[in-house]
């Protein structure tokens, strides 16, 4: 099964397909300009050329699932937010419906689901999210949406929770969040669930059953 990533590039991104790759899993990078293909060639991973606020349907084609861990970034404002979080959150979800993708994973945000609930600068970011969340729920194509807490660059430990009572803090590491994506990659029966996703003390498949 070949996994489009859509935000490859991303600092998720880049962890994830390293992570993949070093597992032999087959994936497929969507990247923006082609000097940022070297960094996954160097790592033999396939990469395609895509934009978010463009063409990208070419990338999809041979892929059998998707995931969304794309972003705007914290230092562009609401316009591009809509146009990468939402809007190109749902042109992906649209095509990996029209070619029968058998799955669609979203990488969103533990506040999308109040987006007023977060930091005032965060909230345009959380309100995208949460279209973008209730989009991917309402479509017909199976899902599963990956809900981080506070992402920090800490090293991976691979231990999770899913409960916020369970966790110290409310936040995670990157890096457990692309291992957290490698196991749901590899998990093809998970389907139409939700996980909140923080630092704690499960592994990784106990945590996301």
């Amino acid at each position: 099964m070949k996994t489009l990533v859509i935000g490859a590039n991303g600092k998720i991104g880049r962890q994830f397909c390293e992570l993949a790759a070093h597992g032999g899993m087959a994936i497929r990078a969507m990247i923006r300009h082609t000097d940022q293909q070297p960094w996954f060639r160097e790592r033999g991973i396939e990469t395609v050329l895509g934009d978010l606020e463009g063409d990208m349907r070419q990338a999809f084609n041979g892929c059998e699932q998707a995931i969304f861990t794309a972003g705007s970034g914290p230092h562009t404002g609401p316009d591009n937010t809509l146009l990468i979080d939402l809007y190109g959150a749902i042109r992906s979800i649209d095509r990996a419906e029209e070619l029968g993708l058998e799955r669609f994973i979203m990488v969103s945000a533990l506040r999308a689901s109040d987006p007023l609930a977060a930091p005032e600068k965060l909230r345009p970011y959380m309100a995208a999210k949460f279209a973008a969340d209730a989009y991917l729920r309402c479509a017909r194509i199976p899902h599963v949406i990956l809900k981080p807490g506070r992402l920090t660059d800490e090293p991976a430990t691979r231990l999770v929770t899913t409960a916020a009572s369970h966790a110290e803090k409310m936040e995670v590491s990157r890096g457990n969040v692309a291992h957290a994506l490698v196991y749901l990659t590899q998990a093809r029966t998970l389907k139409n669930r939700e996980f909140d996703l923080l630092d704690g003390q499960s592994s990784i498949a106990m945590a996301l059953l």
